[in-house]
């Protein structure tokens, strides 16, 4: 897959796993929540990462802006690994690396006015000299998401769910990033202002050239907002490629799934539509099986599928880890 833009973050063979054990005398048991991903978010981008709940895109995300440690693989930032950042250097990256979390009120200290969630960033990074150009800058930024100046006093309990969002992105663009990681900033709203937000990040993006890693289970609203999609199952990527590509064009069984179980609002095509339901067990991230993740549930899996991991397979300008597609 080509891209003129210089790849801004890049996820090589990344592993998240967590010891779940309860006992010391208890056999081990590893959570795999991300096991073995890669992939490449380019300058200006918005990558879309889907999957199923707990399917370890949350984990995925958080990795990344460090506030989980990888047992394995490497992530770079600006051509740089980020493992074993310290000092000023971990500061920077910390500054350049925002991220938006999914629930906007347990994210926003309640005993703080807005005014001071936002300015508490640019005062930790040495943001603007004096106080008086914070407190501009806080009133720019929340006209820029489309609150008012005279919100800065006020506290988040005071906001609807929307409006609160909205103050966790002035709170990650208070300090100028790069790149923001937005865990599933949606879905914890109602769909009228889910909208709302998501044009309000295109917006900024665009104005500010800003690179996105965007997390959430809704397929359809990704499609909106990216300009590539990957698509996770139980820890694994399984596909890559352009947003409209993996939209209309799915080429893994998951995908291709995950894609029929999209309600559709027109009640004569919804019922022409086949919806693919899934049997089989899903697996545990505890005990993961031998072999594809996906071979108890998939369709259209061999007996090869549940001995063998495959490998990404490069399909067009899409990347899909499926043996149906080996040549």
């Amino acid at each position: 897959m080509t891209n003129n833009n210089k790849p801004i973050l890049k996820v090589s063979n990344l592993k998240t796993h967590f010891d779940v054990t309860k006992g010391i005398f208890q056999p081990k048991q590893i959570v795999k929540a991300v096991d073995g991903v890669s992939f490449e978010v380019y300058e200006n981008e918005t990558f879309g990462l889907v999957g199923e709940s707990g399917c370890g895109k949350s984990t995925l995300g958080r990795t990344i802006v460090k506030l989980y440690e990888p047992v394995e693989g490497e992530i770079e930032f600006e051509g740089k690994p980020i493992k074993g950042l310290k000092g000023a250097e971990l500061k920077k990256f910390r500054k350049d690396m925002q991220m938006i979390f999914q629930d906007p009120y347990a994210s926003l200290n309640p005993r703080m006015t807005v005014g001071e969630i936002i300015k508490e960033p640019m005062v930790i990074h040495n943001i603007y000299k004096t106080d008086k150009e914070r407190e501009e800058r806080v009133v720019e930024l929340l006209k820029i998401v489309g609150l008012k100046p005279d919100h800065i006093q006020r506290y988040p309990a005071e906001f609807s769910g929307g409006q609160r969002q909205r103050i966790g992105i002035a709170r990650a663009l208070a300090v100028n990033p790069k790149f923001i990681v937005c865990d599933e900033p949606i879905s914890a709203l109602d769909v009228s202002i889910q909208a709302q937000v998501i044009n309000l990040l295109k917006n900024i993006q665009k104005e500010m050239g800003l690179s996105y890693l965007f997390i959430a289970h809704d397929l359809s609203m990704v499609k909106h907002i990216s300009d590539r999609i990957g698509v996770m199952y139980l820890g694994h990527m399984m596909e890559v490629g352009p947003s409209n590509d993996v939209y209309h064009r799915p080429l893994h069984p998951y995908t291709v799934a995950l894609l029929s179980a999209i309600p559709i609002p027109d009640p004569d095509i919804a019922k022409a539509k086949q919806r693919i339901v899934l049997e089989g067990e899903i697996p545990s991230p505890i005990n993961t099986p031998e072999g594809c993740p996906f071979a108890s549930r998939c369709p259209k899996a061999t007996a090869r599928c549940s001995q063998e991991t495959p490998k990404p397979i490069q399909v067009g300008n899409r990347l899909v880890s499926c043996f149906l597609y080996e040549k």
